[in-house]
């Protein structure tokens, strides 16, 4: 019995790339806003608020920046 196995790279047409390329923009910049959303809350909270949420007012660009993208 004879098995054929055939494969061929996968070729993406202009429009595909586009429409990737649309996506990973609206993505990051959903990104982006999450980020400056979070700096800006986290900003307007007073030294004692912070402390009581274990963050320290130096900390705030990384919490952020943890909660937009991740580890």
């Amino acid at each position: 019995m004879a098995y054929v196995n055939s494969s061929r790279a996968a070729s993406f047409s202009l429009a595909d790339r586009i429409s990737g390329f649309v996506a990973l923009t609206k993505a990051n910049l959903a990104r982006r806003a999450v980020y400056k959303q979070t700096v800006r809350e986290l900003n307007a909270l007073t030294d004692r608020e912070l402390a009581d949420l274990g963050i320290a007012r130096a900390d705030v660009l990384s919490v952020a920046r943890e909660a937009a993208y991740g580890k």
